[in-house]
């Protein structure tokens, strides 16, 4: 179950969307054009021979690109050679997971992340060229995050809950000597966004409810504290950045409409102005180093698309020969001479490029792993289906190459997690290696998913386990129209909050499915929001207001918990577990599968002592997801298969 944002995941850049259309032979049906072959087969552990890369940061000398990778099985930090060359590792754990976070300015010192086998309780560490490091954030139950750079590289910003563990205190380093001042008390739970360059103000949020957002700005010269998005009825506010002369706040706001527009507010005058908008929401937006950049953020059908304008005039900076395929990660150097990259059309890893505003990209990675062709892997494609009440419903459909009509292939519905998330179009190895042994892949956008709107976004609201997975079964019925999918051989598979509707689906519309996969879902409601994560108090209520208080709506959250409908249980059940999740206990697993195989139906459990919400290391993913494929090979291919034999 992932926190609240303001249905602002992390921030991507696409400029383009192209297919790979594999080679093979071609047939007619239904009035279309099939393309059929029969792919390579490869293993779980063959798809973990490619390499993910992840964050980009200059060098001061702009030659090398820092970038987080699991190159070596755990994320470390590597210098990426801008000029060619491998990834050189500056981090070496074998433990726990590092992720780079930046380049000092001015020498070749990095700054870091690190927590305790996925327990979420990052401190922020400083390594030096010699290798020796430095927490920045001592403490055992602390939790710190990188707020990025002073305007003038002097300092930077680091955030903490030391003082108190439900809020986040923000903190002044001095780069030289690491000397640590109070930068603002977080006395009223506010989420911390952007300081301006000026270093006056600090912009600041509280959710009221996952769909409604207040702004605030703090005046550090005033010591005042001003609401600047005072209003009625829902409307979502977030902060995006400060202007380079601290004279405005750019921040998005979906009042007046469906989706969110970037805005602008002035600071002196307290004049707002909308600056860009589009048919979709608006995530963000952010200026280069330099001021001559400003790169928005758009979510476009499942798809980030980010747009660079030129700061002073908003027109659109023309940038030819870019790659097929969704751009992200962007990162303009700091003299706004080049800028950083990655790119990926959904079925192959994300590739890191680099370029400056006049010439062509160069490509530094090689994500993809030799033995594995990229013909072989399938680019999804956004569908649209009319629900179970008219609602339209989206989400991205992988089709394997050998499914057909005549080889009608059995399917995975795929629930994102949240409440709230998105199914997005990017790579993830599970599903390409799912749909490379033959499984049809539906990565659905139901109800209360981000991306489509208020209304949409809200529609679940209350209504969890219920509405949204109305949409969820609804779904079949598109995946049987394709005339591709075997309608016997339907399963459904989710993490976190889509592992809950995988529950809720075998206990509250138990005919539904065939199979179902649960990595780290929910299964008792009450608990799980008894027992969230201290630091998630600034968005608590607004978690509540969504899923429902405890205290209040117990018998809904009771009525649709999985554990206490788990009798219903009558189809096999996997489920993945890591023993340090902080955010879905692992009694949540442990009891939910006692409870299934109390129903005498096949359940297998695993359980990753290393891993947290969510698992990072590589000989974990494979065996993990390697039991996946063979549980679905088992119950889900063969079964069916069983079932209707004479």
């Amino acid at each position: 179950m992932a926190p609240f944002t303001y249905r602002r995941a992390a921030v991507l850049l696409v400029l383009a969307l192209a297919a790979c259309a594999p080679g093979g032979s071609t047939r007619e049906s239904q009035g279309s054009i099939e393309r059929v072959f029969t792919p390579q087969q490869y293993t779980v552990e063959d798809f973990y021979k490619n390499v993910r890369f992840a964050g980009a940061s200059w060098s001061t000398d702009r030659q090398r690109i820092l970038v987080s990778s699991n190159l070596s099985g755990i994320w470390n930090a590597y210098a990426v050679p801008v000029g060619g060359g491998a990834p050189q590792p500056l981090t070496q754990s074998t433990g726990n997971s590092i992720f780079a976070r930046s380049y000092f300015p001015a020498d070749d010192r990095i700054i870091y992340s690190s927590d305790e086998g996925g327990n979420e309780l990052t401190h922020i560490y400083v390594r030096n060229p010699d290798g020796t490091t430095k927490d920045l954030t001592p403490g055992s139950k602390l939790k710190a995050s990188f707020h990025g750079w002073a305007a003038d590289d002097k300092s930077f910003f680091v955030s903490t809950n030391e003082r108190d563990a439900r809020y986040f205190d923000l903190y002044e380093i001095a780069t030289d000597g690491y000397a640590r001042t109070l930068f603002y008390k977080n006395t009223e739970g506010y989420e911390i966004g952007p300081v301006s360059r000026d270093k006056r103000y600090v912009a600041l949020m509280r959710p009221r409810t996952t769909s409604d957002a207040d702004i605030f700005v703090h005046d550090r010269t005033t010591n005042t504290t001003k609401n600047i998005t005072e209003h009625t009825g829902t409307v979502n506010n977030a902060p995006a950045d400060f202007t380079p002369d601290g004279s405005k706040l750019l921040f998005v706001s979906d009042s007046g409409g469906e989706f969110a527009a970037l805005r602008s507010y002035d600071l002196a005058t307290g004049a707002k102005t909308t600056v860009y908008e589009q048919p979709w929401d608006v995530l963000g937006a952010d200026y280069s180093k330099g001021g001559k950049y400003l790169t928005v953020y758009v979510n476009e059908d499942s798809r980030y698309v980010a747009r660079v304008l030129d700061a002073a005039s908003f027109a659109a900076v023309p940038l030819r020969d870019m790659p097929n395929g969704l751009v992200r990660g962007v990162s303009i150097s700091p003299d706004d001479a080049s800028f950083a990259f990655y790119a990926s059309d959904g079925s192959v890893p994300d590739e890191l490029y680099v370029r400056s505003f006049s010439a062509p990209p160069t490509r530094l990675t090689n994500a993809l792993h030799s033995a594995i062709r990229r013909d072989d892997l399938v680019v999804p494609t956004v569908v649209r289906f009319k629900s179970y009440d008219g609602v339209e419903v989206t989400g991205l459909l992988y089709r394997p190459h050998q499914a057909s009509s005549d080889a009608k292939a059995p399917a995975i519905v795929k629930v994102h997690g949240g409440p709230g998330g998105q199914a997005q179009v990017g790579y993830n190895a599970l599903t390409q290696a799912l749909v490379n042994r033959g499984y049809v892949v539906f990565d659905i956008n139901n109800r209360g998913s981000s991306g489509y709107g208020k209304t949409f976004y809200a529609m679940d609201d209350r209504k969890h386990g219920e509405a949204d997975l109305g949409d969820v079964v609804a779904s079949k019925g598109m995946l049987v129209e394709t005339g591709y999918v075997d309608s016997t051989k339907i399963g459904i598979l989710g993490g976190s909050y889509g592992g809950y509707m995988v529950l809720a689906a075998l206990t509250l519309q138990p005919d539904a499915f065939k199979v179902g996969v649960d990595l780290f879902g929910i299964s008792n409601w009450m608990r799980t929001l008894n027992s969230i994560p201290p630091w998630w108090a600034s968005f608590k209520e607004a978690l509540y207001a969504e899923m429902g208080d405890p205290k209040t709506d117990s018998a809904r959250l009771h009525r649709i918990s999985p554990l206490f409908n788990a009798d219903k249980i009558k189809v096999p059940l996997l489920v993945l577990q890591g023993a340090n999740d902080p955010r879905v206990l692992k009694v949540e697993s442990d009891e939910i599968v006692a409870a299934a195989k109390k129903n005498g139906v096949p359940v297998e459990y695993i359980v990753f002592e290393d891993e947290g919400h969510g698992f990072v290391k590589k000989e974990n993913e494979i065996e993990g997801y390697t039991a996946v494929i063979a549980f679905l090979d088992k119950y889900l291919k063969a079964e069916a298969a069983v079932a209707a034999a004479p």
